[in-house]
């Protein structure tokens, strides 16, 4: 039985404040100029908040 555990790295953690100040580059960083970065432009610009939570999750569940 394997279990796996997520560890954040450093890379992460700037990633994830990259995604708080400015959530597109977040993910660019993360996933570049894929579905993902466009769809996150389009959560930031109807609300910051949408786009940070998209921004983190994506962060949060790619490796």
């Amino acid at each position: 039985m394997s279990s796996q555990q997520a560890t954040a790295t450093g890379g992460d953690v700037l990633r994830i404040l990259l995604a708080i100040l400015l959530p597109p580059l977040g993910v660019f960083f993360q996933v570049g100029l894929g579905l993902h970065f466009w769809l996150n432009i389009l959560l930031t610009l109807f609300g910051y908040v949408p786009g940070i939570i998209h921004a983190v999750w994506i962060i949060a569940t790619r490796r």
